[in-house]
């Protein structure tokens, strides 16, 4: 009973928000015939009657439980539609903001009577439109901007792959290893996925590459290992001549979702490391692989997810260094970019180059040449793309797949190719 009567609640704030915006966008039809605003406001209130629905269908029965994809595709409209709205809703805020402030003044300071009519100035000289309805106009088109561009996000961005190729210039790598391709993926987020024909042509763009290594760097899945199961022959198709290594992410744990015992979670996660064998990985947990190549030797180290503040902290780090002491180079697998900081370049400064993913670039932002802007700035100091400190680089990528929202604005998923140089 309790619960019906919350989500009835929200429904009904989400009705109200409705109705508030409907403010400004009845007086956009305003002058249009009556057919038009017949047909512009029965499409405005069965949006709002189909979303309140949807609202409480997805949590009122187990449409979740029964279908998943489905109940993901409900709460990624129930996202859009309600950052729509508040968009929308705070320009009207604006508006009866103003009006306020126009009521206190004409009432209380100047004395005018409220039957007067407005001061002329709320109709700016020369606009021929009030400030009211320029902010009435101004919600409608904040409400539509962010509904356009998410759905755009989901249409267009959510598989539009990038190849970002870097060089980095390794002083101490052996001649046997210059010029060697390292391609990386992370954060596949499999569990998300809605189109299988779109991510086996991101894997063919990989292939396409001819990479010498391939590294993935964790989040394989959302919650549980069953995920990946359709996608395992998809990934299995990548090979490359000196190995694919693979390290987990916080996500790979199953630690989101509650499970009967633990035992099952354990299960779970040896579900997922078996995945990650079957798709040709060798699965680095806090260990590490010595390569070679004429003569010569190159160390490929990987933890288990390590971050600070409230971010699992299973990496072991040291165990995972030891024996590597005599090779020139090593590079590291760590999800956690925050790792580089909190653990890596203070303790390991033998550690020449990291590979971490994790923040996604946050799938939303601005990148245009060598400007780059996301809210993800906000929590990582190195969020997307190469870092270096001193002889140490790090490179975070932005993703493979998605989580939460299942597109990219701005920030595009990823396929990265690092070539390392000796000089």
């Amino acid at each position: 009973m309790m619960k019906l009567l919350v989500f009835g609640l929200v429904g009904l704030a989400i009705f109200l928000l409705d109705l508030y915006v409907f403010g400004a966008f009845r007086l956009l039809f305003w002058e249009s015939s009556p057919g038009v605003r017949r047909l512009a406001y029965g499409l405005y209130w069965s949006l709002s009657a189909l979303t309140i629905l949807l609202f409480l269908v997805y949590n009122l029965t187990n449409i979740r439980q029964q279908l998943p994809q489905l109940g993901q595709w409900v709460q990624v409209w129930m996202v859009i539609y309600i950052i729509s709205k508040l968009f929308g809703g705070f320009f009207m805020l604006l508006d009866d903001i103003w009006r306020m402030f126009l009521w206190i003044w004409r009432r209380f300071v100047i004395h005018v009577s409220p039957a007067e009519p407005l001061p002329a100035q709320d109709t700016p000289a020369g606009t021929g439109i009030s400030r009211s309805e320029f902010l009435a106009k101004t919600a409608v088109a904040a409400t539509v901007l962010p509904l356009v561009g998410m759905s755009a996000g989901i249409i267009s961005g959510a598989h539009d792959y990038r190849v970002r190729r870097r060089s980095v210039v390794l002083p101490n790598l052996p001649r046997a290893f210059d010029g060697i391709r390292i391609a990386q993926l992370s954060d596949i987020h499999s569990g998300s996925f809605f189109n299988k024909t779109a991510v086996a042509g991101g894997v063919d763009m990989l292939m396409a590459e001819k990479p010498d290594l391939i590294f993935f760097t964790g989040d394989l899945v959302n919650n549980v290992a069953s995920e990946v199961k359709e996608y395992v022959p998809i990934f299995g198709k990548m090979k490359a001549p000196l190995g694919m290594y693979s390290t987990l992410g916080n996500h790979d744990y199953g630690e989101y979702v509650q499970w009967p015992s633990d035992q099952a979670r354990r299960r779970n996660v040896q579900d997922l490391m078996e995945s990650h064998k079957t798709m040709g990985f060798d699965l680095l947990m806090n260990e590490n692989r010595i390569i070679r190549s004429g003569g010569e030797q190159l160390a490929i180290l990987g933890v288990e997810n390590w971050g600070t503040g409230r971010w699992p902290k299973y990496g072991r780090l040291a165990q995972a260094h030891a024996g590597t002491e005599q090779a020139p180079v090593k590079l590291l697998l760590s999800h956690d970019p925050t790792h580089w900081d909190g653990q890596i370049r203070p303790l390991f400064p033998d550690i020449d180059l990291t590979f971490s993913g994790h923040t996604h670039g946050f799938q939303f932002g601005v990148e245009i040449g060598s400007f780059r802007w996301s809210p993800a700035q906000w929590m990582y100091k190195q969020w997307a793309d190469l870092y270096k400190e001193g002889n140490q680089y790090l490179y975070v990528n932005r993703g493979y797949g998605y989580l939460g929202y299942p597109g990219r604005i701005g920030i595009l998923p990823e396929i990265t190719i690092i070539e390392l140089r000796s000089a």
